[in-house]
């Protein structure tokens, strides 16, 4: 594991060197920028409001009082036949959230027109589905939600035409490995006697073909998959009374590891029963499909997200696909009112029905039922967050909200409608609003005494004031009211600066 890491280390240190050199020999103009953020949240009830915490990279708590100061900076050098290089660090402070110190963003990147290699914790949005994230509830496996993971990634970045489809047929995807970095954090939270993870392994992929280009046909169709997985590691149990932690299972780590994580294969008898009647490690993904309409200045995309943890739903196995995210995304014309308008619903409720059975057991070693894929949480590895927050939607509350330290997602079984708007009214002047509300009911294993309903709201405030470039205030009012987060009310207040220093 430490070679790992040493590996990552290295590779950025030697990406530095380049990037300086280029920009002195480079042939076209270098950008050197900045951007320094700061945020304070005040707030009445147990917790900040849900949209004052989701889907900000992580660098959000939930307690009903926090604070950041994060800076920033990037540079991006492009060079002869169409190479480029950039570079790229963000540190944090915070108080009240995950942790005093934060290296948010620290990456090195190479590309040749569509292609790039990343190396390092950067920012994404999640899967390449287009869609208005400031509007979005989020994405079901990878989005905004959780802070960066260290990785080694192969994209293709941009949709790149596929030779002898006259343009019509389109192509891009990804190749990912990395390492979690909350091992510590996951101790500390766990109480006595609970389960954490160290060292986990990180895997992700992803396909995505497009039908139709809009410069001469207004319809066009998007579809494909992505995949993810945690592997390796280890798992430990947190001592009592004063006891030394337990390791309960060291995970396997070697390149056979990271191909079955690359193929999703069943473990060897170096890993835990039940990767071994299933597959190795924690593998999840999504089918993704959208369907956009661009006439004039409108714009309508329908998009699919549909969710799976194993393949009863990955293949239609029991005759049914009832979990996933369906949403609408409406561009208007520019105007002074609305600029966007999403609504989106979620159900996981299903989940393939309740009864797990996998066949091992001595009395019916022929049956096997693929159901209760208890989303998002996994007996060896807690469940798919990082630094407590879920790396898929915040509507499935994260383990972070969790006061028993716990590190599981309590309630996996969700239906919600998400509605968002957001316009310009005047130059410099910028609203948004966010309106959720989600019914729970637990999990399978763990159903609640009675059905929960959680209402969560953002109303926000923007004003980028003309005559000073660059700088940003927002201001936010958040309203929660619910009986599974409780009431919560909070005010944000975020002042932000961007500029060039070299160009």
């Amino acid at each position: 594991m430490h070679k790992f890491r040493r590996l990552l280390l290295t590779f950025g240190l030697l990406f530095i060197p380049s990037v300086s050199f280029f920009g002195q020999n480079g042939i076209s103009q270098s950008r050197l920028s900045y951007d320094i953020e700061a945020v304070a949240v005040a707030g009445k009830g147990t917790y900040a409001p849900l949209w004052f915490t989701a889907n900000r990279y992580g660098l959000s708590g939930v307690a009903n009082k926090f604070a950041s100061l994060s800076a920033g900076v990037t540079y991006s050098q492009p060079l002869r036949r169409d190479w480029k290089v950039g570079v790229g660090l963000e540190l944090a402070g915070t108080w009240h959230e995950m942790s005093p110190f934060v290296v948010q963003q620290a990456y090195a990147e190479v590309g040749w027109r569509r292609l790039k290699l990343s190396i390092g914790s950067k920012e994404r949005q999640g899967f390449p589905l287009e869609r208005n994230t400031a509007l979005s509830s989020g994405t079901m496996v990878e989005g905004p939600g959780a802070r960066p993971i260290p990785q080694v990634r192969a994209e293709i970045s941009d949709f790149a035409p596929v030779p002898f489809t006259h343009d019509w047929l389109w192509l891009k995807g990804h190749v990912a490995y990395g390492i979690q970095t909350d091992g510590n954090w996951q101790r500390d939270f766990a109480t006595p006697g609970e389960y954490y993870s160290r060292n986990v392994l990180y895997h992700s992929k992803s396909v995505l073909f497009k039908v139709g280009d809009k410069a001469r046909f207004p319809l066009e169709f998007e579809f494909g998959i992505l995949m993810a997985a945690q592997f390796g590691g280890n798992q430990y149990r947190r001592g009592a009374n004063g006891e030394s932690d337990v390791l309960t299972f060291d995970m396997p780590n070697g390149i056979k590891n990271f191909l079955h994580a690359l193929f999703p294969t069943r473990g060897g008898a170096d890993t835990p029963p039940g990767d071994q009647v299933n597959v190795e490690g924690n593998q999840l993904g999504s089918w993704n499909f959208a369907l956009g309409w661009t006439t004039g200045s409108w714009r309508v995309r329908v998009y699919l997200e549909h969710y799976f943890e194993d393949h009863s739903q990955m293949f239609w196995e029991y005759g049914r696909w009832k979990d996933g995210l369906i949403g609408v995304q409406v561009d208007l014309p520019k105007n002074r009112f609305v600029s966007s308008v999403v609504w989106e619903g979620l159900c996981t409720k299903d989940q393939t029905g309740p009864l797990l059975f996998d066949g091992y057991a001595s009395q019916f070693p022929e049956y096997q039922v693929s159901a209760n894929d208890n989303y998002y949480n996994h007996f060896y590895y807690g469940g798919w967050f990082h630094w407590g927050q879920a790396m898929g939607n915040p509507l499935l509350i994260s383990p972070a909200y969790n006061r028993d330290g716990t590190l599981e997602f309590k309630s996996n079984r969700v239906r919600a409608g998400h509605f968002g708007i957001e316009g310009h009214p005047a130059d410099g002047v910028g609203y948004r609003a966010l309106v959720s509300v989600a019914c729970h009911w637990g999990t399978y294993y763990k159903p609640l005494d009675r059905r929960r309903r959680q209402f969560s709201s953002l109303f926000e405030v923007s004003y980028s004031p003309p005559r000073f470039a660059g700088w940003t205030v927002t201001g936010s009012l958040g309203i929660d009211r619910g009986s599974y987060l409780g009431n919560n009310t909070g005010i944000m207040l975020s002042v932000s600066k961007t500029g060039i220093l070299l160009k």
